[in-house]
């Protein structure tokens, strides 16, 4: 039920609700602190482990870089207390959910696991629908291919298929090494979007691109030596 709550709808209406306060550029900076919250978390409760300084370089180099790619060149920062706190809570949630998840995955298989969350999550945000002002008409999406095209790829692609491979990853790497890739996020949206809707890519951007990789790697080399040594 936790894990329903924390992965499967707390997430998504924290991090939902900052979008609709604060600019989208800084949710997506804080999100990217996950890797670093999760770190600390199962630090804090489990113990086991160690905090090494090359985490810490690699997690700062490759946040440093997440700067540079997600500003893309435009030096643009609002403070929104409200939004910035419902954001930091998305991340909180989600690193609860995939420490949660990497204990539960030692007994339990990942498929199992991915039911039961989207089953409690849904369960857990229907009161929030319920109460929300937003209406939802069915027919307008039967009606539209386009946006039920949008809600098939939401709920299959970016939903299931994501968490069934984020479980995976979580239970075959550990929390701490898998969470790290979570900087990889706005590399893979500036490039999606690159592609797509043929945004510009700045120097800044490039920059920024090397330095989420170069952070990634000094931390990856923690893991490979810890497995060798």
């Amino acid at each position: 039920v936790a894990m329903g709550m924390c992965g499967g709808s707390l997430y998504f209406l924290f991090e939902n609700t900052a979008l609709q306060i604060a600019p989208a550029s800084n949710v997506a900076l804080i999100i990217c602190i996950t890797p670093i919250l999760t770190t600390f978390l199962t630090r804090l409760v489990f113990k086991k482990e160690r905090i090494k300084p090359c985490m810490i370089l690699g997690s700062f180099i490759a946040l440093s870089g997440v700067v540079l790619v997600v500003f893309n060149g435009k030096y643009l920062l609002k403070i929104s207390p409200l939004g910035d706190m419902f954001t930091l809570l998305a991340a909180l949630s989600w690193a609860f959910y995939s420490i949660v998840f990497g204990e539960l995955s030692k007994r339990y298989s990942t498929l199992f696991i991915t039911r039961k969350v989207f089953f409690y999550g849904i369960v857990t945000v229907l009161p929030f629908l319920y109460f929300s002002p937003a209406a939802f008409d069915i027919r307008l999406v039967v009606a539209s291919p386009v946006i039920l095209s949008n809600l098939l790829f939401l709920g299959i692609v970016a939903s299931l298929l994501c968490y069934i491979t984020w479980n995976k990853a979580v239970k075959e790497l550990g929390i701490v090494r898998t969470s790290n890739y979570l900087y990889l996020n706005p590399l893979v949206t500036l490039l999606t979007s690159s592609v797509i809707i043929h945004e510009r890519i700045t120097l800044i951007a490039l920059i920024g691109s090397v330095l989420i990789l170069s952070g990634i790697y000094i931390t990856e080399k923690k893991f490979r030596f810890s497995v060798f040594h």
